[in-house]
């Protein structure tokens, strides 16, 4: 029976590395992974900082128990170039930063003890992928993901693939295909763990005739469990995976043998001040709030493979997933290329058992045709895994479609406001006028908006207004049924730490639709409103509220990002109610309401030098009031509010617990403007990540408290002006 247990307490770590030292005891200090080696501000520093040598160590003893059995020690990611000494020899090196590594320990005890040095270096390798160019983000030094000790019997099952061919039938199929050195009993299980049929078999396994299988898809991720028994030597091995199947067609995108239009964001894994480095619950929360908060069916994981726990919560929830390769624009030399080949490889063989991903991304992201280069990569990747497509991401037109589908950044919306430009206000280009092709081919957007035009969460109101038309107008297209799209995946979940040579010359990619704490700005509510309303109504106004924020004054037009039927406006004694505009959104599932001169005059609501009144929204679903937002005229600052996303929590010291602080006004609303500074305490067992004091954008800030792995109960205080407010934590 294998026993893998979590191995992240108890590291050494320091700055540098010496080779001659690489046998003894390392000074410095005690950390617990996932790990940062080098933390930073949020904004103005410099990212050299982590751009060197670093070395972590980790003794481990010998236990009687192991004897006539494999040690190893795995690592789910280091970032980068990691080399792995034993007791002073060098055992392993591993140059992807992103993908698991093994070290064999089994023979490497002496004296009882296995002495671990890890030597990682954060600089930016021009052999390795992503490096040689530029890249718009940054990767952050450290053994960022957790560590594993893992004990095996000698005969062991190495690797299961499990494919479910023929879903659409009226029975179901499992394939198991096995890499052990033996028979293998095989139990598959449905999610109450109730047994649905056993088997046997060497190499290869199958499960026919299934009845009454639930396919996994948004609204019903089912997740099915196979727990496989090794006859020889009683080793274990338990997978999840769904039954469904996913097809790119040139008329859209089929789930299950249903048309559904692929709407999502990209997704960076990066947080402020902790770089790559937070556990479980922070990659969970990222996968529920794009899936829940935002109501995206498919993530992209931009620009390389991303943590178990976030491809693990999107099989759970039912989120697709497009995955990818490391790279940015930059294609290197052969040393870099086999390099990226193998990246293929190891990217597919971890995550091919998630029914979330529906795609494998095998092209460097918006990089030039590379023929041969790119006809290893897909060769590759159909080898291991026929069951899904190849996608090839590329911002170029008339590009080489070596992949099975044409996967292209469509940044054309942004064209229009160019000097010289001739060009009308496009939203997406026609797929025949960007492949060149003489027919239409499976399609998907991948990237749109953007830095076409990046928004800050505390940007004026205007600006905002439009940041949301332009969400708005892609999204719109993309929903056009005529159009021969799968979908679009928009650029990007929320603002991310960037090199020097992008953003907004803080060290920030103000692209998100969210800020770099997964606060929404308002664009986030053009993905929210698309939700059904049967899981949650939304409303929300693109507005401040007040008389002279915008040019020339007022709030018309007034966009109001809804799933409601109707939405009513209430201003002084002017009361009208208006209807979603299908005029200008006809395709999308719940096309925004926009009030505007057609509904109000400008008597009515904007009269410059009159008294400024109050405002109140309500919503209307099947001519039932569902939902009430109020305005006040005179928006003064109430009440703090601070909200954990849990109030419970294992007491795990290599996990996060986000909390968010927002100023808030009488009415409730968040008070945009309010940007003063915000002071936190933390009592109890948890550590706070970053400053101890935030300043507001937008009305809110964030933070990640780190437990320390003690129970008891963990109070965050957050302190602006006179206002006060507290909330408790219970690390269990």
């Amino acid at each position: 029976m294998r026993e893998i247990s979590k191995l992240n307490g108890g590291w050494t770590f320091a700055e540098g590395f010496d080779a001659a030292k690489v046998a003894e005891l390392l000074q410095g200090e005690t950390v617990t992974l996932p790990h940062n080696a080098a933390d930073l501000p949020m904004s103005y520093f410099d990212e050299r900082d982590f751009q060197r040598p670093f070395t972590y160590q980790r003794e481990i003893a010998w236990n009687d128990a192991w004897a006539g059995k494999l040690v190893r020690l795995r690592f789910d990611a280091a970032m980068a170039d990691a080399v792995v000494y034993v007791n002073g020899a060098e055992v392993l090196r591993h140059r992807d930063g992103y993908t698991p590594f093994t070290v064999d320990l089994t023979d490497r005890f002496v004296g009882g003890k296995a002495l671990v040095t890890v030597h990682i270096d954060g600089s930016e390798n021009p052999e390795i992928p992503p490096f040689g160019g530029r890249i718009d983000y940054l990767t952050y030094a450290g053994i960022y993901r957790d560590a594993w000790l893992e004990v095996l019997p000698e005969a062991h099952i190495a690797s299961v693939k499990i494919e479910t061919p023929d879903v659409l039938a009226e029975t179901k199929r499992v394939l198991v295909k096995l890499d052990a050195p033996g028979p293998v009993e095989a139990v598959l299980s449905d999610a109450e763990d109730h047994e649905i049929a056993r088997g046997q078999g060497t190499g290869e396994i199958s499960f026919d005739s299934l009845a009454d299988i639930t396919l996994w898809s948004v609204e019903t991720p089912a997740l099915y469990t196979l727990t496989l028994t090794l006859i020889e030597s009683g080793d274990r091995l338990t997978q999840r995976f769904g039954f469904r199947h996913a097809e790119f067609t040139p008329e859209g995108f089929f789930l299950n043998g249903e048309r559904v239009v692929l709407r999502g964001l990209n997704r960076h894994q990066s947080f402020p001040y902790s770089g790559y480095a937070q556990g479980k619950r922070s990659q969970e929360r990222d996968a529920e709030i794009l899936r829940y908060d935002l109501a995206c069916n498919i993530a992209r994981t931009s620009h390389y493979p991303q943590s178990p726990y976030f491809l693990d919560r999107c099989d759970e929830i039912g989120l697709m997933v497009f995955e990818e390769i490391p790279g940015w624009q930059h294609i290197g030399g052969d040393v870099w290329q086999d390099e990226s080949v193998s990246n293929v490889e190891r990217m597919i063989r971890r995550d091919w058992n998630h029914p979330s991903i529906i795609i494998w991304g095998v092209r460097i992201n918006e990089s030039p045709d590379a023929e041969a280069f790119y006809k290893r990569t897909n060769a590759l990747a159909h080898e291991l895994d026929a069951t899904r497509p190849t996608g090839g991401v590329r911002c170029i037109t008339d590009s080489q479609l070596l992949e099975d589908v044409y996967t292209m950044n469509d940044f054309i919306l942004g064209d229009f406001e160019l000097p010289f430009s001739n060009r009308p206000r496009t939203s997406l280009r026609d797929q025949q006028e960007v492949t060149g092709l003489p027919k239409r081919v499976p399609y998907l957007v991948t990237e749109y908006n953007g830095h076409m035009y990046p928004t800050k969460a505390g940007d004026p109101e205007h600006r905002q207004h439009e940041h949301v038309l332009r969400h708005l107008d892609v999204l719109n297209a993309a929903h056009d049924p005529d159009a021969g799209l799968a979908g679009c995946i928009g650029w990007c979940m929320f603002d991310y730490n960037t090199h020097k040579d992008f953003g907004a010359g803080d060290r920030i990619c103000h692209h998100g639709v969210m800020s770099i704490f997964r606060e929404p700005k308002f664009a986030a509510y053009a993905y929210a409103s698309q939700r059904d309303p049967d899981e949650a109504i939304v409303m929300e106004p693109v507005t401040i509220w007040s008389r002279g924020e915008r040019n020339i004054g007022g709030v018309i037009p007034l966009i109001v990002l809804t799933n409601c039927d109707e939405v009513e406006l209430s201003y002084a004694d002017v009361v009208k109610r208006v209807g979603p505009d299908r005029s200008r959104f006809p395709h999308l599932p719940h096309a925004p309401v926009v009030i505007d001169y057609d509904h109000f005059t400008p008597d009515e609501v904007t009269a410059w030098g009159e008294s400024w009144h109050a405002g109140r929204l309500r919503g209307y679903l099947n001519g039932e009031l569902v939902i009430e937002r109020d305005f006040p005229a005179d928006a003064m600052f109430e009440r703090l509010e601070v909200a954990p996303d849990v109030t419970e929590a294992e007491a795990d010291p290599s996990d996060e617990i986000r909390v968010m602080i927002r100023a808030r006004d009488q009415a409730g609303n968040k008070l945009h403007f309010l940007n003063e500074p915000v002071f936190l305490d933390v009592e109890g067992p948890a550590k706070l990540i970053g400053p101890d004091c935030v300043a507001l954008a937008d009305g809110a800030t964030g933070c990640w408290l780190r437990l320390t792995g003690e129970r008891g109960k963990i109070r965050v205080t957050a302190r602006l002006r006179d206002k006060i407010e507290s909330v408790e934590i219970a690390a269990l």
